[in-house]
């Protein structure tokens, strides 16, 4: 006689936050991307270096140039109907400037923060 295993719920991480935001910052530049976990695809994402926004910035790694790819982000995750994200930050990313930049106007632009 086979005993079948224990039926386990799925993992509740996938149903709370499924999508997370990352951001990376360089010397020059500012990316952030939002990740869906369970496939490990990013869904979308808005960096400084992307050509179309260039000329509309004056530099590129500031809290401005942050402050606009969080606003290009939040409508670019709105246009594919995700209406919220959970942060992710890494250990030396702390609550403020360019992080609260992004963080500020993906909220100003309709999207929930989990």
């Amino acid at each position: 006689m086979v005993i079948p295993p224990p039926v386990r719920p799925p993992r509740i991480i996938k149903y709370l936050k499924p999508y997370v935001l990352k951001m990376h910052f360089t010397n020059k530049f500012v990316s952030a991307q939002v990740i869906h976990t369970p496939t490990a695809t990013v869904a979308s994402s808005a960096s400084s270096q992307e050509k179309a926004l260039r000329p509309s910035m004056e530099s590129s790694r500031d809290v401005a140039a942050a402050a606009k790819i969080g606003k290009i982000l939040g409508e670019r995750l709105l246009l594919k109907d995700i209406p919220a994200v959970s942060i992710h930050l890494k250990r030396e990313q702390k609550y403020h400037g360019k992080v609260k930049a992004v963080v500020d106007s993906l909220r100003e632009a309709g999207v929930k923060l989990l």
